[in-house]
């Protein structure tokens, strides 16, 4: 099964354009009321603070994800959305035999969705590898869990 969330991408553009469009005007309004206002500055970092971490919180969640479990072994790649044509700069890749994955979890935080990959690598140690699932939909990643807990099965019974 191979599954992505390729069509975010202009989503995630969509917010930064509304994010700089936002940061333009507020701070139109700042200039035209900042001789009214008790204290100016205090205002004008209050916003730059309140835009960069808002910037920066889309930047940290918006990755692409690519799951391919065709074949013997399962590609899970993560990557930055933005950029990622050109440099490979949050790029994780994990590939190994279906044979190898012991366990898996999901985990839902507030704003932030991961997936958490168990796999036994050659020597028989346990490897822990974390991927971010937020942008992608939740019918996909029910087909994710559904792919992953047939090999988990398929693993304990040829035990």
């Amino acid at each position: 099964m191979r599954t992505n969330n390729s069509k975010v991408k202009n989503t995630i553009i969509s917010v930064y354009f509304i994010l700089i469009v936002l940061a333009i005007v507020f701070a139109t309004v700042f200039k035209m009321f900042s001789d009214k206002g008790s204290n100016p500055t205090i205002v004008l970092l209050a916003i730059t603070f309140g835009f960069a971490a808002l910037f920066f919180l889309v930047h940290f969640i918006s990755k692409y994800f690519e799951y391919d479990s065709d074949g013997l072994k399962v590609v899970v790649t993560n990557k930055g959305l933005l950029l990622s044509d050109n440099f490979n700069y949050r790029e994780r890749v994990l590939e190994f035999e279906k044979k190898d994955l012991s366990a898996y979890k999901f985990q839902n935080f507030i704003v932030y969705k991961t997936l958490t990959l168990h796999t036994n690598d050659s020597r028989g140690r346990k490897k822990q590898t974390t991927f971010n699932v937020t942008l992608v939909p939740r019918k996909k990643r029910r087909y994710i869990r559904q792919s992953l807990s047939k090999m988990i099965k398929k693993n304990k019974n040829s035990q």
